[in-house]
């Protein structure tokens, strides 16, 4: 069983000579307690490449101490990870590896380096012996386990702040610190400067060392006529393979997120994957269909395999709080029961099935396929170009094909059929709005704010869209509370509420719309 904590630590410069300051004169601290030495014993595991290291990511076995085991630590932020560790073992833990399998694929995770610490333990604690923060100052020697690997020796002082503390206490500590001489390390953590003190001298580096070593094939060929060189900078295609890299590092960063079941953490996985496949649409004319083409169809699936989850846990959510707001004589029979039971029945193993997806071999695949892709990306010919020349006219191209959209629902009559042409114009909003939150860097504040007004146009659509899956729920809701001798009468009264929504949806797009399609906007925005 694993257990997880958010480690939130500075990490200090030391010599055997430096000394520290009365820590007492820190605003809140009372006391520092000496907590006594303790011997630390750190083998970290990583595979050939490095890959967890690239990441900012660390796995290690560690005996001595008060918290022996495994443990794996994924940035947060600057100065911030989350710990997940796991009872002492001679192996690694599933539970573990699965965590950092969309980083580490079929590579194998060995021994890297031994960590050696004898760690000088004090607690900061406040008047009433609460702990604040542990100060430890660490006396380190690293051996690195790889062929031609050396060793290494420093000092170091960490300042981990305690469980549920104010991270503003930190930079009280960090004040005192500083002004008495004690300078922030310049690695961020032990594993880093291990890895860079330790490498093998040039020349002499494993042969299976590097990352290299582990560059996933190409899964396509590009089409004739691809510009296969790196981007020069200021260019469409420098500018669209830095998004595509955002993007991919998004659904890596996400991915142990979802199978620790994180909140929001499916949602965010989806936004990225569609990020990447409306990129791949949006500017095709920079990066070549013939090979992004399958990777998009992958990312669909991907999504749509995440998606089971999502969406039913955010129709839930929508009709729950409809149930709520619900005067209570108007909640006739066991309403919020048979909600329940129609949640379980369409929810039960949605996450299961979630991971099971990640841990699959053609989610794998289709992570081999981005890091080729970006590896060695098919760049047609406008991607030479200047990305404020070359990319407005993709994002221009996307607005015509969303005003298309939208201009064929308005004219519709009320019915499925502009149900249906709303629910397209709504995808086609959000792949113009992806398309200048993409174009942001390149073009500043105008694709900035055409951004913000296509997000308008597919609020009002995704709502909309929203209350028609809700409104074909509460339809089998009501069929199955009539079906079990239950009042229908509430489940009609819902439907009517969502259906009354929608119409307010309609009534408000043509408004939106018309800000949407500012034509000054779109003047600035093609420069």
């Amino acid at each position: 069983m694993a257990d997880t904590k958010r480690e939130i630590e500075r990490k200090y410069e030391a010599t055997p000579e430096t000394r520290l300051p009365d820590l007492t004169r820190v605003p809140g601290v009372s006391a520092v307690v000496d907590k006594g030495v303790a011997e630390l014993d750190a083998v970290y595991y990583d595979t050939a490449g490095l890959r967890l290291a690239g990441s900012s990511i660390t796995l290690r076995r560690r005996t001595g101490g008060d918290d022996a085991g495994w443990h794996l630590k994924l940035p947060v932020a600057p100065g911030v990870r989350d710990e997940i560790t796991a009872p002492l073992s001679e192996e690694i833990p599933r539970t573990l590896a699965s965590l950092v399998r969309a980083r580490t694929r079929d590579a194998e995770l060995a021994p890297v380096v031994r960590l050696l610490s004898s760690r000088d333990i004090r607690h900061l604690v406040d008047a009433d012996g609460k702990l604040l923060a542990e100060l430890s100052r660490d006396s380190v020697r690293a051996e690195r386990l790889t062929d031609g690997g050396r060793t290494a020796a420093w000092d170091e002082i960490e300042v981990e702040l305690a469980d549920d503390g104010d991270p503003a206490f930190l930079d009280a500590v960090d004040k005192k610190l500083r002004k008495a001489g004690v300078k922030p390390a310049e690695s961020p953590s032990k594993l880093a400067r291990a890895l860079t003190e330790t490498a093998p001298k040039a020349g002499k580096r494993a042969k299976s060392e590097g990352p290299a070593a582990e560059q996933p094939p190409r899964t396509a060929e590009p089409a004739p006529g691809t510009a296969t060189a790196a981007p020069a900078p200021g260019t469409a295609g420098a500018h669209i393979l830095a998004y595509l890299r955002e993007q991919r590092d998004a659904l890596l960063a996400y991915d142990p997120a979802v199978r620790r079941d994180l909140p929001d953490s499916v949602h965010q996985m989806r936004v990225a994957t569609r990020r990447l496949r409306s990129a791949f649409r949006s500017y095709r004319k920079i990066i070549d269909r013939a090979v992004t083409d399958p990777i998009g169809e992958e990312l669909k699936w991907l999504a749509a395999e995440l998606g089971v989850a999502r969406d039913q846990e955010v129709l839930t959510e929508r009709l729950k709080s409809r149930i709520d707001a619900m005067p209570r004589p108007l909640l006739l029979g066991p309403v919020r029961g048979r909600l329940r039971i129609w949640t379980v029945a369409h929810g039960s193993g949605s996450r299961r099935r979630a991971v099971a997806v990640l841990d699959s071999k053609r989610y794998l695949t289709l992570l081999d396929s981005l890091d080729a892709l970006l590896a060695d990306p098919p760049l047609l010919k406008a991607a030479r170009g200047a990305a404020a020349r070359i990319i407005p006219k993709a994002v221009l191209k996307d607005y015509d094909r969303l005003a298309t959209r939208v201009d064929h629902a308005l004219e519709l009559p009320a019915g499925e059929a502009r149900d249906l042409a709303m629910h397209d114009a709504r995808k086609a909003a959000k792949r113009a709005r992806y398309a200048g939150e993409a174009a942001t860097p390149a073009l500043g504040k105008v694709a900035k704010k055409f951004a913000k007004r296509m997000k308008a146009v597919q609020t009002v659509l995704g709502d909309h869209q929203d209350s028609v899956v809700a409104r074909e729920a509460l339809r089998n809701l009501a069929i199955q509370a009539h079906a079990a001798g239950e009042s229908a009468f509430t489940w009609g009264l819902l439907y009517g509420q969502e259906q009354a929504q929608a119409a307010e949806r309609e009534r408000e797009l043509p408004e939106v719309w018309r800000k949407a399609a500012d034509p000054d906007l779109r003047a600035a925005l093609a420069g």
